[in-house]
């Protein structure tokens, strides 16, 4: 479908150099690539865009997976002027003024505006809420493109205003079409150059991509100035060549505190909690590639130790204090050996929430019971007026019991003492502790008989 009324959005400024990139953006959704969950036949935001039915929306997804070529569809084909906003280097002042041009264009030429806001996410509460009215009135026509999760970076009043559609990574066989279609395009791309590259290459620079086709077109661009003349006039990329612009780059997405940083850390938590060794030296050795401290890795490790393993097999969290001093002691790369010894452990060790669910269920208590009063006979009496007072009054000595135990004593307030928090599991070093705790409980449930009205 041909689109008209914003071609001039597409077209290079007299005398402009544009990147690769740039050049073979798409300019139908025919030329999309991928998001064929969106944008896939019949598809409903599809039909919508084609009807030229434009309305807002947030676009959320990784680098170079085409939002921002989609809002210059959703203009084109609504045949709306295109106004754009970098929230990376626009404040309130930039927002009154696209909000003019918008009024100025409606009033005078009944032109519809889209406005396009880049990074949405990085624009504060107030800046976004500048936006809401003339959404809200029919100013403009929002959208807006992120990388962040707009359920944590963007207002509630804003997001109720759009629509969110989620973009995916394109995976290597959409990126190897991108870059073929750049070779192959004589007005936009490589075309006229005749460069020609070997499968393998291709699929090469389609990997380093990891997903980002703006990031592809970039690699091909700097890769072609270094290709040699060939027969007929033909241009030959040679694996040297690629290696030389792949060389030291690392094409893994990872960003520190961002969507990409704690799913991948949230995948090395459940790898070891699932007891998954490959699963967990899979997300570890990601997480480090991708540049994460690794202390921050050895602090989560020990948390694992505790959260997960516990006390089925209490050898876990020691391990994993000793792997985070060994990367105190020797830095990367020795240290993150250590990391992937006390990951592989935790993931093979029995487990156990035990510990975890019990003292979560003691911080309910003490915060919703309020301050109890400590028991007399637990009460510390260094004076003797607080020995007068009953402190520590009938408290009996573990150690002078038999088997070490007071059997029928009681720990807790008086009015939590029927609680119970600590639940060993049947796995690992619990599962002896669960036969001592029940043999214990057993001594004391004798005991309180004893005690009883009738009791022996």
């Amino acid at each position: 479908m041909a689109v008209t009324g914003q071609k001039a959005l597409f077209e290079p400024a007299a005398g402009a150099t544009r990147p690769l990139a740039d050049r073979m953006r798409p300019r139908t959704l025919d030329e999309l690539v991928g998001q064929a969950h969106l944008f896939g036949p019949g598809k409903p935001l599809r039909v919508a865009i084609e009807a030229g039915r434009a309305h807002s929306m947030i676009f959320w997804g990784p680098p170079g997976t085409g939002k921002t070529t989609l809002g210059r569809l959703v203009a084109a084909y609504a045949n709306a002027r295109f106004l754009a906003l970098s929230a990376v280097l626009s404040g309130v002042k930039e927002i009154r003024e696209v909000v003019a041009e918008a009024k100025r264009r409606r009033a005078e030429q009944g032109e519809d505006c889209v406005l396009f806001v880049d990074e949405v996410h990085r624009f504060n509460k107030s800046q976004q809420d500048a936006f809401l009215p003339h959404v809200e009135d029919g100013t403009v026509i929002f959208v807006g493109a992120t990388t962040e999760n707009p359920s944590f970076e963007l207002n509630n009043a804003l997001l109720s205003r759009a629509r969110v559609y989620v973009l995916e990574a394109l995976d290597a066989g959409a990126i190897e079409t991108v870059i073929d279609r750049a070779l192959a395009d004589v007005e936009r791309g490589l075309g006229a150059m005749r460069v020609g590259m070997a499968p393998g290459l291709r699929r090469l620079l389609a990997e380093a991509a990891d997903g980002d086709a703006r990031r592809a077109l970039n690699l091909l661009e700097i890769a072609a100035d270094l290709a040699t003349d060939g027969p007929d006039g033909a241009r030959i990329l040679a694996e040297e060549a690629v290696l030389r612009v792949l060389e030291g780059g690392s094409g893994r997405r990872f960003d520190k505190g961002g969507d990409a940083f704690y799913d991948q850390i949230s995948a090395l938590h459940k790898a070891i909690r699932g007891s998954s060794p490959d699963g967990a030296l899979y997300w570890l050795a990601r997480m480090l590639d991708g540049g994460c401290d690794p202390l921050y890795l050895a602090r989560r490790l020990v948390r694992i130790a505790s959260e997960d393993v516990g006390n089925a097999d209490p050898r876990a969290l020691t391990l994993g204090l000793d792997a985070w001093e060994v990367q105190e002691r020797l830095g990367s790369p020795e240290g993150e050996l250590a990391l992937a010894h006390a990951a592989v452990y935790m993931a093979c060790a029995p487990k156990s929430n035990a510990v975890y669910t019990a003292f979560g269920a003691a911080l309910r208590d003490a915060r919703e019971h309020g301050s109890l009063e400590v028991p007399k006979h637990l009460r510390n009496a260094p004076t003797r007026l607080l020995g007068s007072l009953g402190h520590g009054e009938g408290y009996r000595y573990a150690h002078d019991e038999p088997e070490g135990y007071a059997a029928g004593e009681h720990y807790l307030p008086d009015a939590l003492q029927q609680r119970r928090y600590y639940e060993p599991v049947g796995r690992g070093l619990e599962e002896r502790i669960g036969e001592k705790l029940r043999r214990l409980r057993a001594l004391d449930e004798a005991a309180r008989a004893k005690r009883r009205p009738g009791g022996e």
